[in-house]
């Protein structure tokens, strides 16, 4: 058997670092197109797996399908994405599912969505579009309503949530479970400002919407409590709608250095209240937020925030449920995904 391709065989290769191979395979930033170009150029030569998600079939793909195939029923084919809303951009999954598609094409299984509405959470029914005998798999993005995911899980069907209910009481679905690693970054950025010497550092978002927001929020107040720091708590406005954080913003007597925000699009609408009330970003307050959106790099100032590697999420989640579909009886697993911090002009105070 061949052996795998790693990030370090590439960059042992190229005479680079691990790092700078990561960042380009990543499409992060912080790199010359040429660098970029050439590693890239190199993996592909060197046959590295991430680009399975972009090339032909190969040999080892079409020894994967037919084991697949074999686990399966016969025309089980279809792979379901339920939703509960429309996964376009700028939303950070749209980025990865033609990546699952594809990677799911070439193992014989196609992938089809079908849209999750409200009835159908109120009622705990499947979508009309739903034929459960032909699904081999379900995955769930964006399905954050505890008792109808539980009713999903019990459908005898492989299920893969990528982000899920929060876990807020400790609450766990029986199913696979794939989601960014959210807490080592939150925390590297809360102590990157503290010793800049800021310490009002506040949270926006409802940490209960979904357990990446609940990690995000309990990684700031985690960081600041191991920093020994106070945490004043008029700046954690627990909401994710507009109106709710403008009567929240309004009530208070002064910002505090830096709002942390639960993802991108919370940031950008802070920042356009902020703007409103005559307050520049960031020397008035700072702002940050999560998942790396092409409109954080459109915004002015430009948003600092934390990358999400969607290519290689797109991976793992057909790799987890490969796996579960040949294997039915592993224990459930839960997996992350590395994230990167990437600070911007929204948390460069001009002293």
């Amino acid at each position: 058997m061949a052996k795998r391709v790693t990030i370090q065989d590439i960059a042992d290769e190229l005479g680079l670092s691990r790092n700078t191979v990561s960042k380009a395979l990543n499409n992060s930033e912080g790199l010359a197109d040429s660098t970029r170009q050439r590693i890239i150029q190199k993996a592909a030569e060197m046959g590295y797996k991430q680009f399975a998600l972009f090339g032909p079939p190969t040999a080892s793909h079409q020894t994967e399908k037919s084991q697949l195939l074999s686990a399966l029923a016969p025309g089980k084919t279809e792979v379901a994405l339920l939703s509960t809303v429309y996964l376009a951009a700028p939303h950070f999954s749209s980025l990865m599912l033609d990546g699952i598609q594809r990677e799911l094409s070439q193992l014989g299984l196609t992938l089809n969505s079908h849209r999750v509405t409200y009835e159908n959470l109120e009622e705990r029914s499947l979508p009309m579009t739903l034929d459960l005998s032909r699904v081999a798999a379900i995955i769930c993005i964006e399905m954050f309503d505890q008792p109808y995911d539980e009713m999903i899980c019990g459908l005898d069907v492989p299920v893969l949530f990528v982000d899920c209910p929060a876990r807020v009481h400790g609450d766990i679905l029986p199913c696979d479970h794939l989601i960014m690693e959210n807490t080592t970054q939150v925390m590297r950025l809360v102590n990157i400002m503290l010793e800049r010497g800021y310490d009002r550092i506040g949270f926006i978002g409802d940490w209960e919407h979904c357990q990446s927001f609940f990690e995000r929020y309990a990684a700031f107040r985690l960081a600041m409590f191991l920093s020994g720091k106070r945490i004043d708590e008029q700046f954690c406005l627990k909401s994710n709608y507009v109106e709710d954080i403008t009567s929240r913003l309004d009530s208070l007597e002064k910002m505090p250095d830096l709002f942390i925000c639960a993802n991108d699009f919370v940031a950008l609408d802070v920042m356009q209240l902020l703007h409103e009330r005559g307050l520049i970003i960031p020397d008035d307050v700072m702002l940050a937020g999560f998942d790396d959106s092409a409109e954080s790099r459109r915004s002015v100032p430009q948003l600092t925030t934390i990358h999400t590697h969607t290519q290689i999420m797109a991976y793992t989640a057909v790799q987890i449920l490969r796996t579960r579909l040949e294997e039915p009886d592993l224990d459930y697993r839960q997996a992350y995904t590395e994230t990167e911090l990437i600070l911007r002009a929204s948390t460069e105070k001009r002293r």
